[in-house]
């Protein structure tokens, strides 16, 4: 069942709100999303200083690898989140452009994932690849970040 907001500028009804709280998918959630920034974050570390020195692509390509599957694992967890809250996988009104935005974080982890396993592509093509994925990346973390910040300042409204 499609549900959506009860009122203009807020992001849950009461009995959404009440559904994300109690829901084990909202504790995943919040567990997936710090760790996989982190593991962004050693990631392009690792990715700029094979480009700043040639060294370590190893790492660099290992540590891609890794932050792709943490984004493949958030977004199943997250749609499952969705459907437990919303009633339906993605794209419920409340995080509509977000979904759309993580698709398209999605589609340029996955042309890294296939350029190096299938596709035969230069080291410094998958590099600029991951670096543009993970620049979206970046982007769609703030929308998230945005979002949970007007959740907070939801007021509270009577069940």
């Amino acid at each position: 069942m499609k549900t959506s907001t009860s009122a203009p500028g807020t992001l849950y009804t009461p009995a959404q709100k009440a559904r994300r709280d109690a829901s084990v998918w909202t504790l995943v959630q919040g567990i997936l999303a710090p760790v996989q920034f982190l593991v962004f974050l050693v990631s392009l570390v690792l990715v700029c200083r094979y480009l700043l020195t040639g060294e370590g692509y190893a790492l660099a390509t290992g540590s891609i690898v890794l932050k792709t599957g943490f984004l493949y694992l958030i977004m199943v967890t997250g749609a499952i989140w969705e459907k437990t809250i919303f009633g339906q996988w993605l794209f419920a009104d409340a995080f509509f452009w977000e979904d759309v935005f993580s698709f398209g974080v999605i589609a340029l982890h996955t042309l890294y994932i296939y350029g190096l396993f299938l596709g035969g592509f230069a080291p410094m093509s998958l590099i600029v690849i991951a670096l543009a994925a993970y620049a979206a990346y970046v982007v769609n973390a703030g929308q998230f970040l945005w979002k949970l910040r007007m959740a907070r300042l939801q007021p509270e409204t009577p069940a």
